[in-house]
Formats: C-alpha cells, sequence, structure tokens
C-alpha cells in the first residue's frame, strides 16, 4: 500500500520535507468516518493512550478514595512538561498513598519545559523521577496498587497485577488482542503493545460514547476525558499541542499525543476516535495532521475550525522570528 504524503513543510514557496502516515477516524461501532494509509497495520500508540490506561484508578475506587479531582485525572493521562505545578501535583498525588517519588520506577530526565530546566539547574538542582513526563501516569499507578492492596514494587513489569489490569483495559476497550507477541517496552519502562491503528480510533470513540461499557467503566471514561478536557494544562503544559488543540473548543475536543507521531484524540458530541500516526515518527507533523482532521470533522462550526486549520498549518520561523515557512496539510486531509 502506498503511504500518503500528508503534511508538507514548506521552506519560501518550496516544499522542503515531507511527512507521510496514517489517519483513522471511526465511531464506536466500528465504521469508519476517515481512513488514510494503512490503518490495519500495527503501531506502539505510546503514551497517546495513557486516558484508557489511567481507567482501573477510577474503576478502582482509588481516585475517589484518595480525593482526586480534574487535575490529579488530568495528570494521571499526562506527558507533563516537567513545570513545578506538574511536579508538585504529582507528589501530592503519592503523599495522599503515603508515599513519595522514590516509589516511582519510570525514571528521571530533565523537564521538557526550558523554562523549568533552567530554573532548575539555576537552583543547583538535579532531575528526579518526579519530573518524568509519565510521573503523573506513574503516580496513578502505584495509588491504584495501594488501594486494592497489591505491592506496587515492580509495578511495571508485565506480569504485574497492575499492568495486567492495565492490559486488560486496553483490550476491552481497543477492540485488540494485546499479546505477547506484540509487546515491547515504553520509554517509562511499562509494557507497551502494538496493535492495529485503527483499534485505537475505536477505543477512543468508545471512551467518548460509553458504547458497549457496562456502568462503572462507562462513568470512568467520562470522568477521565472530562477531566483532560478541562485541565488541558496538566495533560502537557505551557505551550504544548495538546493545549492548543483543547482550548481551540473547550471541553469538546480531547486529544493526546504520543512518542514516534501517534496521536489520538475524541469528539463526544460527534461520537468519534481519532488515531493518526506519522511514519517518521515526527511529533510536528502528527500535531499538525491531527488538527487538520479536527478541523475537517468540526467544519460547521468557523470560529473552531479556523482555529484548527491554524494550528495545521504551524509557520516556522527563523532565529529573529521572522516567518520563513509553514506546516502544510495536503490534499489527503481536506
Amino acid at each position: 500500500m502506498t503511504i500518503p504524503v500528508l503534511i508538507e513543510v514548506l521552506r519560501g514557496a518550496i516544499v522542503e520535507s515531507a511527512h507521510r502516515g496514517a489517519v483513522a477516524v471511526l465511531d464506536a461501532d466500528g465504521k469508519a468516518v476517515i481512513e488514510i494509509g494503512d490503518t490495519s497495520r500495527p503501531v506502539f500508540p505510546r503514551s497517546a493512550v495513557k486516558a484508557i490506561q489511567a481507567l482501573p484508578l477510577v474503576e478502582s475506587g482509588a481516585a475517589d478514595a484518595y480525593g482526586f479531582g480534574n487535575r490529579e485525572l488530568a495528570l494521571a493521562c499526562a506527558s507533563h512538561s516537567g513545570e513545578p505545578a506538574h511536579v508538585e501535583l504529582a507528589r501530592s498525588m503519592l503523599a495522599k498513598a503515603g508515599l513519595d517519588g522514590t516509589a516511582l520506577e519510570c525514571g528521571a530526565h530533565w523537564p521538557s519545559s526550558h523554562d523549568a530546566e533552567i530554573a532548575l539547574a539555576r537552583a543547583g538542582g538535579l532531575p528526579n523521577a518526579l519530573h518524568n513526563n509519565c510521573s503523573g501516569k506513574h503516580s496513578g499507578f502505584i495509588c491504584t496498587c495501594v488501594h486494592v492492596g497489591i505491592a506496587h514494587r515492580g509495578y511495571v513489569k508485565a506480569g504485574h497485577a497492575l499492568q495486567e489490569m492495565v492490559r486488560d483495559a486496553m483490550q476491552a476497550v481497543t477492540g485488540a488482542v494485546h499479546s505477547a507477541d506484540e509487546w515491547a517496552t515504553d520509554g517509562c519502562s511499562i509494557p507497551t503493545y502494538a496493535v492495529p491503528l485503527r483499534s485505537f480510533a475505536l477505543g477512543f470513540a468508545r471512551m467518548a460514547t460509553a458504547r458497549g461499557f457496562g456502568p462503572e467503566r462507562a462513568k470512568a471514561a467520562k470522568r477521565l476525558l472530562s477531566a483532560c478536557m478541562a485541565q488541558p494544562f496538566f495533560v502537557a503544559g505551557t505551550g504544548r499541542a495538546d493545549v492548543a488543540l483543547m482550548e481551540a473548543a473547550p471541553g469538546r475536543i480531547f486529544a493526546k499525543g504520543g512518542a514516534e507521531g501517534v496521536h489520538c484524540a475524541a469528539l463526544p458530541e460527534l461520537g468519534l476516535g481519532i488515531a493518526i500516526k506519522c511514519d517518521d515518527g515526527a511529533a510536528r507533523a502528527g500535531e499538525a495532521i491531527c488538527a487538520a482532521v479536527l478541523a475537517k470533522l468540526l467544519q460547521a462550526d468557523d470560529a473552531v475550525a479556523a482555529k484548527l486549520r491554524e494550528l495545521a498549518n504551524t509557520p516556522i520561523e527563523s532565529r529573529i522570528g521572522a516567518k520563513v515557512g509553514s506546516l502544510r496539510p495536503t490534499a489527503a486531509l481536506n
């Protein structure tokens, strides 16, 4: 199958680079609304599916037991920038379970926020696991373990009771078997499974509509997506694409990116789920594709569609801030 070019990168009026990929937009019955490229090819979703992975936190009763509100639930679904508010909220989540950052097994890295990184370095500090972009998700995992009474040590390993809860949720929501043949290790050390791209679109359509869910899962899914849409800063951070996408239509768009050019989204009002894979792994292209697809789906709302089209046509600037080019969706996305 030919892999279509979805985003062109212009310098001046000349196409300098191009990004190929695939797009799946499905409803909760599995009916395709948009399919571009090979949506049956297995891909690793990476961090784009954190909202599904957070279902056990709510369904187990842990979120209520620890008094978690929208901010905490959004952080449990986040790939945050390591800004002080993110770090402190992850610390607070763990404290409610009687633990601290040493319980995290996601590893440490410098904040992805440049300002937060510089501030930490100027203060003579070093990054710890709380600065990891996945610390909110992992804090949610650990809180789930403590609440249900399973040992949290080793919670990142395949076969651990917590990871079996997460895998079961992923399988049930996406409708795709997550077997050992598709297993690998994600950047934060938890298992990740490669399944067809269209399965993630179906999963987020189900998350948005609760189609096929029992009462508890339906409430949990709605609560998680609503929390992310209400607190997009805690899903990502200052200046991040997911924040801009969700703020383009507050309460109407859920969006979550992952590594290697993966992006997932949901439109609850339309009952649709979206999954995108940029083949070369470029985040800039995955974000632009997501914005273009959302603009197409919400074209009946002129103001929202215009905001989204602006996000899809991201300018490229020189070092002095002059616009010298842009990203441009191709006809395949129009």
